[in-house]
């Protein structure tokens, strides 16, 4: 199939959880800034869940006509270099208008999205895509970003769920690392990985680098084995 070149980055403690209140207090937070720029994908993805605390001020989108698009579609209201994609399923996220944005939101939902809101993020000149039935299609998803909208190289910078859920489907083709010199150890906090198959297997990788900083910092790279 053809698909962008996929990266998760991400900064985790030792432990291997990503809370962004947590990881924004180790050393290392300026070097994952520093390592998402050298991977060099101008665009990046984020799930609902990380997009709604950090890229949109709250809200939720409420259609007066429920009638969903019920097909496979996309808008291309947008033309850029790079897009800032957010994966949610039923369309509900709230935006502004990307109409000068030098890098626009791209809104990946499922065909369960409302036509209302669709045509909402088109008034915003705020591409989408509606692909899978119930749930997002994945890996149909990839294939549209690479043909329609000529995104060669993504970075998935969070959360656990999305990470997982692209790596399970067997997307990801690079693992981008940066480890604070500190621990967690809070229960229930989510991982770099996580709401995968409990059947699951666990995936093999190999190193490509390994980096270390003088604050204690790690990053690592590692590559699928496929």
């Amino acid at each position: 199939m053809n698909k962008p070149y996929i990266i998760v980055h991400m900064m985790s403690s030792i432990d291997g959880r990503i809370d962004c209140d947590m990881t924004a207090q180790l050393r290392g937070n300026k070097e994952y800034y520093d390592t998402l720029s050298a991977i060099n994908c101008p665009s990046n993805l984020s799930g609902r869940v990380t997009a709604e605390t950090e890229l949109t001020s709250g809200g939720k989108f409420e259609a007066n006509n429920p009638k969903t698009i019920g097909k496979e579609a996309f808008s291309k209201n947008n033309e850029a270099t790079g897009y800032n994609i957010v994966v949610d399923t039923k369309g509900t996220l709230l935006w502004g208008d990307d109409a000068n944005a030098n890098q626009p939101h791209l809104i990946i939902t499922s065909e369960q999205a409302s036509k209302e809101y669709l045509d909402y993020l088109t008034k915003r000149h705020i591409s989408w895509i509606a692909v899978g039935e119930k749930h997002i299609d994945l890996k149909r998803a990839m294939e549209i970003l690479a043909d329609e909208f000529d995104v060669e190289r993504l970075s998935i910078v969070g959360g656990g769920h999305i990470n997982g859920g692209m790596l399970e489907a067997g997307l990801v083709d690079e693992i981008s690392l940066v480890i604070g010199p500190g621990v967690d150890g809070r229960g229930g906090e989510t991982a770099v990985f996580d709401g995968m198959n409990k059947n699951s297997k666990p995936i093999s990788l190999k190193v490509k680098d390994v980096k270390t900083y003088d604050d204690g910092a790690i990053w690592l790279r590692y590559l699928i084995e496929k």
